[in-house]
């Protein structure tokens, strides 16, 4: 992982569709003898910005309360450079026992509160997916009712599941950084203000954290379940767009953009990637036009 790019625990770049059937109205879109492509459906900034601003809630509800308590305890019994020597430990304990309750409390609520948020996300991204096709394929005159099948079940339990991890790992590094803050703290006698000071910039650094993985799940999982349903579809070719996005593109990636390839193998443009699918890379915004055989490249 390069810099401060996003930790992925189970990239859904990754992911396989092994179970994919072509349905039964792919079969009739391949029989037809149709050609052309389809559009290509880009992650939609409504939905990634509603998730982002769910997360950042529980992100600054998660700051708000730590400066509540771990303040209120150093300021009621402040540290001084004599805990070094074993004279007065109070104050570290007092600090210790702070961190274990909001360790406790926060995990526990984000555990709870995560698998929902990542399930609305999830549903919002398929939805809009399935939508979105339906009304192309509706200007070429096809008409498709999309189903729940068990590549799509696969395909959504891959988003949910990295989702739910991504979301857990907020508090589990934040009080993590947060705890090695105050034990620095307290061992070199710090004033409040300078806590306060370290606690805010924590803040700042896991919100940040948080937009990413907004950023990047968002772009992940609209690749992911459009790449499913269109391989449902019996659409095995698609062009790969360069998105024009960010402020340091690919040069791979850029180069790539306007080239076929195989929606079932994906392609391999960077040795660090391994095989990727338009937007499924870590903080690549590409995304893919996919072709109705029959179609001259």
């Amino acid at each position: 992982m390069r810099g401060t790019q996003l930790p992925v625990s189970t990239p859904l770049g990754k992911y396989q569709t092994a179970n994919v059937r072509v349905s039964a109205f792919g079969q009739r879109l391949r029989a037809s003898g149709a050609s052309g492509t389809l559009t290509a459906i880009r992650p939609s900034a409504a939905i990634r910005i509603a998730y982002d601003r769910k997360l950042a809630a529980l992100v600054d509800a998660l700051a708000a309360d730590i400066s509540r308590v771990l303040l209120a305890a150093y300021r009621a019994d402040p540290p001084t450079s004599v805990v070094l020597y074993g004279q007065d430990a109070s104050p570290l304990k007092i600090l210790q026992a702070a961190m274990r309750g909001l360790t406790r409390d926060w995990l526990a609520r984000f555990n709870e509160l995560g698998p929902k948020l990542a399930e609305r996300f999830a549903s919002d991204v398929r939805d809009r997916n399935d939508r979105a096709i339906a009304a192309d394929l509706r200007k070429a005159r096809f008409t498709v009712r999309f189903k729940m099948t068990v590549a799509m079940r696969e395909a959504y339990g891959a988003v949910l599941s990295e989702n739910v991890a991504l979301i857990s790992s907020l508090p589990a590094e934040h009080l993590a950084a947060v705890e090695q803050l105050v034990m620095r703290s307290v061992a070199a006698g710090r004033d409040l203000g300078t806590l306060a000071k370290g606690l805010e910039k924590r803040h700042g650094i896991t919100r940040r954290r948080a937009a990413r993985i907004a950023l990047a799940q968002n772009n992940s999982a609209t690749a992911v379940l459009a790449r499913t349903r269109y391989l449902e579809m019996g659409l095995t070719r698609a062009i790969w767009l360069h998105s024009a996005g960010g402020q340091t593109p690919r040069p791979t990636h850029v180069a790539f953009s306007g080239k076929t390839f195989d929606l079932r193998e994906g392609v391999v443009l960077e040795p660090d990637e391994g095989i990727v699918w338009p937007g499924t890379a870590i903080n690549c915004r590409c995304v893919m036009k996919p072709a109705i055989e029959g179609i001259d490249y």
